[in-house]
């Protein structure tokens, strides 16, 4: 079963200092994560694990990372400022993206980060907006389905992202002829894998087309990103991947298939956004009515605004009530207070009595949490607030206001 990281007594106090509903994050819990990712890939010299920011797009918290080693990996030009303005190096800054701006180019080969192209086109529009780095990353998309023995896990010929084997490879011969002199290789097949074998798998296939490539073109690439795809199990089940065995999985794939064939200087690269904040995060919200019709409804003072998951995916998060944990059991769907029927964290789930006033914990929501929050209804963004390594809580984003909803429309029918 799945534990929160903080107290009732803790919450009680932070909840005196801070409203609810809020998104709290473990600095600790943060730190031991990012400590284990960096030991379980330390066997590769040039390992680098670049923070997805989409996930928890937060200064304090990429300034934690930033301190334990990791880099970043931005998708969009509002992120490649945060991250360079934390204090990120060129090495640092992975640029991500598709459908991009040239503006977004512009300003990604303006602080230096490493480029990593979706689509072959990218590579005209890139040279033609701004011209080709020095340092340049490919994505790849492989096409029909990807999966682990019988199991289907996910089907990248249904996926926007990357450029198919042909267009790879003529990329980065067109790319050597042009001059860049490094090149690396990424891909992302499957998101949200709970198992220890989707990095070793997805691992040896990019081996494997890092030696064709170097065997048909003699190109020899410098670095390969695993990307994302390491999940963290939602379900009260709690069987979460092992980063060791993991890591270990990938550097037998390495020795078996890169250093035979004369590249194991290639560096490996990861981006994991939610495996490494997901768990470390929780939204602390109240009880704030009961209702009873067809079925009983517990209305809490947050919403879709603040975790959207569940609305968008129909996606399980864990609820612990902490002022009631030994509560009678009743059958309820826990919602929040927009006009919209789907705005629901939890279906005929069955949970201790929650009374008005209670406080609930819901877990997970450390990687696309508050990050996906948005303005329906006028509703406004909840704080977020660091749980310290020494048990003490400080707020690192303060809520919205109703002055921050309005601002950006004053002087257009609508003044002060």
């Amino acid at each position: 079963m799945k534990t929160p990281f903080v107290s009732k007594e803790q919450v009680d106090l932070i909840t005196e200092q801070f409203s609810t509903p809020f998104h709290l994050y473990d600095e600790k819990g943060i730190r031991e994560t990012a400590r284990a990712v960096n030991a379980a890939f330390s066997w590769n010299e040039g390992f680098k694990e670049y923070f997805a920011v989409k996930a928890t797009p937060n200064p304090t918290i990429l300034k934690i990372l930033k301190e334990e080693g990791c880099g970043v990996d931005c998708a969009t030009d509002v992120e490649l400022m945060m991250s360079h303005k934390v204090g990120f190096s060129a090495s640092e800054i992975s640029f991500t993206s598709n459908d991009t701006r040239p503006e977004e180019f512009v300003y990604a080969r303006e602080i230096g980060a490493t480029i990593n192209l979706d689509a072959y086109e990218d590579i005209a529009f890139l040279e033609k907006t701004c011209g080709l780095p020095d340092k340049l990353s490919l994505r790849f998309n492989p096409g029909g389905v990807f999966a682990l023995g019988t199991d289907i896990m996910d089907h990248p010929e249904e996926s926007k992202f990357g450029m198919t084997k042909e267009q790879l490879f003529k990329g980065y011969k067109e790319l050597a002829e042009k001059g860049v002199t490094s090149l690396g290789l990424h891909a992302f097949l499957a998101s949200n894998t709970v198992t220890n074998d989707y990095y070793p798998t997805l691992a040896s296939q990019l081996f494997e087309l890092a030696v064709e490539l170097k065997n048909e073109l003699g190109i020899s690439l410098d670095f390969i990103n695993l990307s994302g795809g390491i999940g963290v199990d939602y379900t009260p089940e709690n069987r979460q991947n092992d980063i060791t065995t993991i890591g270990q999985g990938v550097h037998e794939q390495f020795d078996k298939i890169l250093v035979p064939n004369g590249l194991g200087h290639i560096s490996i690269y990861t981006e994991l956004g939610r495996y490494m904040l997901a768990p470390h995060g929780h939204l602390i919200t109240k009880v704030l009515h009961r209702k009873e019709t067809y079925r009983t409804y517990i209305g809490l003072d947050a919403c879709a605004v603040n975790l959207l998951r569940p609305a968008m995916y129909d996606a399980y998060h864990h609820i612990t009530n902490l002022t009631n944990p030994n509560g009678k059991l009743e059958t309820v769907d826990v919602v929040g207070s927009l006009c919209e029927n789907n705005d629901k964290f939890a279906k005929n789930r069955e949970l201790p009595e929650a009374r008005i006033g209670d406080t609930l914990v819901i877990h997970d929501t450390g990687a696309h949490g508050f990050s996906m929050g948005y303005n329906y209804n006028g509703r406004l963004r909840s704080a977020e607030i660091l749980l310290q390594e020494d048990g003490t809580a400080r707020m690192i984003r303060r809520a919205e206001t109703p002055e921050d909803y309005f601002n950006t429309l004053y002087g257009f029918d609508f003044d002060k």
